[in-house]
C-alpha cells in the first residue's frame, strides 16, 4: 500500500485524497449538501467541540446517535483528535449501553437529546446530538474553529472499536487501527474500481462496519459522492438510481428492490455496481436481480474484526452463492478445525484470515485475542466454508452452529440450500437442539407459502441428503429472527426451540 507508505498517519493520508475540495462529496435526503472542504471543516469543529469536553489521544467517544453527516463526520474527528470512535446501535437500551460505557470506559457518551435524561451519569461527560447537527455537541461545534490542529497519531493506533454482536456470551470490543481501515478502503477502491465520477446510494447503518468504514471509506478515498439517505427506503432508491452509478446493501434491500415492478434494466442503466454483504445472498436473488437488471449483485466477506477479507471480481464472474477471491493485501486459507491442517478445494474446515486488515485484538481481553490468533499471525474467523476449484471461496456457515448429531457432523448451509429451493420454501434456517437419543437434533425453521407441506420437504430432502442430515423437524414461522444488519440469530432459534425434542 503505496499511499500509506507516503503518508505518516490517517488523517494526512484523508487530506491526500482530497484533490479536489470543493468537489461535492455527501447529498443528503433533507437536502444539505457537503463539498470536500465543508466536510472536512466539519471534521476539525466536532474534533475541537471534543478536545474542549476535556477528550485527550486515546480516550474512547462512545457514540448512540441517528444517522447523519455528523455521526460519519464524528469519526474523522476522533482521527484527527487522536480519540478513539466507538460506535454505538441506536437500537440499544439504556441496559446495553451501560455494559459498553462501563467496559469500555469513554470520556465523552454523545447521544440524542432524546436519550439525555435518561442516560444522565452513564458517563463523566455526556454530549447530544441530533440528526440535523442539532444538541450540545452541535452548538459546541458551531463554536469551534474549523482549523482544527491534528494529533501526530500513528498507523497502529487504535482509531476505533467495535463491538461484536454479541450472539454468544458477552459482546467483544474489537480495535481497529488507523492501518487497518486505510489499507482495506484503497484495497476496496483498487478491486471495485472506485473513481472521483463515481456516487454511491449510501442506504446503510453507520454504526456497523458495512456503512460506517466499507461504504463511506471506499467513496471517501476515491474522492466520489454519496447520495446519503437516512434509512432504507426501495422507492426513493428506485428514484436515486438515475444519479447514481454504485450502491452497497445487506440481501433484503436487493429481496425489497425486486418488489418494485419499476426494476428493469433501463431504470438500472446508469448503475454498474451492486455489492451485497452482511449476510449470505440467496442464489435466488442473485439470479433473479440479474434477470431483471442485467447486473450480477458482487457479494464480497467480511467481519467486524478484519473489516472486508474477500470479493467476486469485478471484471469477470460474479459467481453466486460465493464470496470470491482475497482482497489486495489479504491471504485467507481454509484449515482443518481439530488439526489446523491446510484443506483441499471442495473440503469444508475453518477459516483464517492474516494481514492489514486484521485487527489489533479485542479491547482488554488478551486471552480471547491470544485465543484467536494462529502462532503465525492468522485470524480464526470462526466461519466454516472451503475454496471451490477455481479458487471462489464459499460461506458454508459458523464452526458454532456445527451440528454433531449421532456423532456425525452437520454444517447447516449445505441443508439450507436445498430446503430453499424446496417447494413453497422462501427462506430457511437449519440449527441443532438437544435430543435424548442423537445428542443435538437437526431442525429446520423456514418462511414458507400457503400450500407448504412438511412431510413432503423432508421426503425431498431424503432423496439428497444422507439420513443424519435430514431434519427431524421442519417448522413453518412468519419471519427468521434477525440482528440489525440482516443474520439471521442461530442462538435465538437454539434458545426457542430448546425443549423441541425433551421426553414428555
Amino acid at each position: 500500500m503505496e499511499a500509506l507508505k507516503r503518508n505518516k498517519n490517517m488523517a494526512l493520508l484523508a487530506r491526500a485524497q482530497m484533490l479536489n475540495q470543493e468537489a461535492p462529496f455527501i447529498q443528503c435526503d433533507d437536502g444539505r449538501q457537503y463539498s470536500f472542504a465543508s466536510f472536512w471543516a466539519l471534521t476539525g469543529q466536532l474534533a475541537g467541540a471534543l478536545r474542549s469536553s476535556g477528550a485527550v489521544p486515546g480516550d474512547r467517544i462512545a457514540v448512540q446517535v441517528e444517522k447523519s453527516v455528523e455521526a460519519i463526520a464524528l469519526f474523522w474527528a476522533c482521527v484527527r483528535g487522536g480519540f478513539v470512535f466507538l460506535p454505538l446501535n441506536p437500537a440499544y437500551t439504556k441496559t446495553e449501553v451501560s455494559y459498553f460505557v462501563s467496559d469500555a470506559e469513554p470520556s465523552v457518551l454523545v447521544c440524542t437529546p432524546a436519550n439525555a435524561e435518561s442516560y444522565a451519569g452513564l458517563c463523566k461527560a455526556m454530549m447530544t446530538l441530533d440528526d440535523r447537527g442539532g444538541g450540545s455537541l452541535g452548538a459546541a461545534a458551531v463554536a469551534q474553529d474549523d482549523a482544527f490542529s491534528d494529533h501526530e497519531s500513528s498507523w497502529d493506533d487504535v482509531a476505533a472499536i467495535l463491538y461484536t454482536s454479541g450472539t454468544t456470551g458477552r459482546s467483544k470490543g474489537a480495535m481497529l487501527t488507523a492501518a487497518n481501515l486505510a489499507s482495506n478502503a484503497l484495497a476496496l477502491v483498487e478491486t471495485w474500481k472506485f473513481t472521483s465520477a463515481d456516487t454511491l446510494i449510501h442506504a446503510l447503518p453507520v454504526f456497523h462496519t458495512h456503512g460506517l468504514f466499507t461504504a463511506t471509506n471506499t467513496v471517501f478515498f476515491s474522492g466520489g459522492k454519496m447520495l446519503y439517505r437516512r434509512k432504507f427506503d426501495a422507492d426513493d432508491v428506485m428514484r436515486m438510481m438515475p444519479q447514481a452509478t454504485a450502491m452497497m446493501g445487506v440481501p433484503t434491500m436487493y429481496v425489497r428492490l425486486l418488489q418494485q415492478d419499476g426494476l428493469t434494466r433501463a431504470a438500472t442503466k446508469h448503475m454498474r455496481l451492486f455489492v451485497s454483504g452482511s449476510a449470505p445472498l440467496l442464489a435466488e436473488t442473485h439470479k433473479a436481480f440479474e434477470q431483471r437488471t442485467g447486473h450480477a449483485i458482487l457479494e464480497r466477506y467480511g467481519m467486524t474484526e478484519t473489516s472486508m477479507n474477500t470479493s467476486n471480481p469485478y471484471g469477470g464472474e460474479r459467481r453466486a452463492g460465493t464470496v470470491g477471491f482475497p482482497l489486495p493485501g489479504t491471504l485467507v486459507r481454509v484449515v482443518d478445525l481439530a488439526t489446523g491442517k491446510l484443506l483441499p478445494a471442495h473440503e469444508d474446515g475453518v477459516i483464517e484470515v492474516k494481514g492489514l486488515n486484521v485487527f489489533k485484538g479485542y479491547w482488554r481481553n488478551p486471552e480471547k485475542t491470544a485465543e484467536d490468533m494462529t502462532a503465525d499471525g492468522y485470524f480464526i474467523t470462526g466461519d466454516v466454508g472451503h475454496f471451490d476449484g477455481d479458487g471462489y471461496l464459499v460461506i458454508s456457515g459458523r464452526a458454532k452452529d456445527l451440528i454433531i448429531t449421532g456423532g456425525y457432523n452437520v454444517y447447516p448451509k449445505e441443508v439450507e440450500l436445498l430446503l430453499d429451493q424446496a417447494p413453497g420454501v422462501t427462506e430457511s434456517a437449519v440449527f441443532g437442539v438437544p435430543h435424548p437419543d442423537f445428542g443435538e437434533g437437526v431442525t429446520a425453521v423456514v418462511v414458507a407459502k400457503p400450500g407448504f407441506d412438511e412431510a413432503e420437504v423432508i421426503a425431498l430432502l431424503r432423496k439428497a441428503l444422507a439420513a443424519f442430515k435430514v431434519p427431524k423437524r421442519v417448522i413453518v414461522v412468519a419471519e427468521l429472527p434477525r440482528n440489525a444488519m440482516g443474520k439471521v440469530q442461530k442462538a435465538v432459534l437454539r434458545e426457542d426451540y430448546k425443549a423441541l425434542y425433551a421426553p414428555v
